[in-house]
């Protein structure tokens, strides 16, 4: 699966930003889709997570209540809103598509997206 994401940028804290991520190949609805993050410095950390169908969805304790993952299988685009934005939000996102829902709960895949920047300033 080709995967591209878009929406990054930069947003104060307590603003909104919402990510969108395409993909080609196999059509959405044959993949577990998720986002993870990475900070300067830090490891790759899972962020969000949907079920093939979309009615299965995990979150980081750290985002659960501000941060929401939707897809749309006819487009096959997947999207997180995130609202509420902290300075600790600061990271580039990667969009993640896996035929086994369970690998992106455990915190890989094989397909990833080039990632987009999402920075947050306090």
């Amino acid at each position: 699966a080709l995967l591209i994401e878009s929406g990054g940028g930069l947003v104060q804290a307590g603003g909104s930003l919402k990510l969108s991520c395409a993909g080609a190949g196999r059509p959405f609805s044959v993949y577990g889709m998720g986002w993870f993050r990475q900070a300067p410095g830090k490891e790759r950390e899972f962020v969000a997570a949907s079920s093939r169908s979309g009615t299965d969805t995990r979150y980081a304790d750290s985002v659960r209540g501000r941060f929401a993952i939707s897809r749309d299988n006819a487009k096959n685009t997947v999207s997180l809103r995130m609202n509420s934005l902290k300075p600790e939000d600061t990271a580039i996102y990667y969009c993640a598509a896996d035929l086994n829902y369970e690998k992106l709960l455990l915190g890989t895949s094989d397909y990833w997206g080039q990632g987009t920047q999402v920075t947050v300033s306090s």
